[in-house]
């Protein structure tokens, strides 16, 4: 289990998982080698931002973040199929997140 922080106080644990990982055509990653990024859930509705290691000497840890923010690392990840899982983050997007506009060309 992997304790979770609100600022400096372990306020929970979750269980690892690094479901924002890409794959870069040679490894699982969240765009830093070595290095692995995950998104939970706490019972009380707050997310967790899960940071795992593979280099010696680090440990994996977890943070709170702001719906915002899981937004923002589930857009950066590239997996939005997430947003399934996590319905309230996908009205969230489709609320805060600008659209391509829809304008007419003229042919000529």
């Amino acid at each position: 289990m992997i304790p979770v922080y609100d600022g400096e106080e372990i306020i929970g644990e979750v269980e690892y998982n690094n479901n924002l990982d890409f794959w870069d055509g040679s490894n699982w990653t969240c765009g830093s080698v070595g290095h692995h990024k995950g998104l939970t859930q706490l019972q009380d509705g707050r997310y967790v931002l899960i940071h795992g290691t593979q280099w010696q000497g680090e440990r994996d840890s977890a943070v709170i973040i702001t719906a915002e923010e899981a937004v923002q690392e589930i857009l950066r990840s590239g997996n939005t199929e997430w947003f399934e899982e996590f319905p309230e983050l996908n009205k969230l997007r489709e609320k805060t997140i600008l659209r391509e506009g829809k304008s007419e060309v003229a042919a000529e």
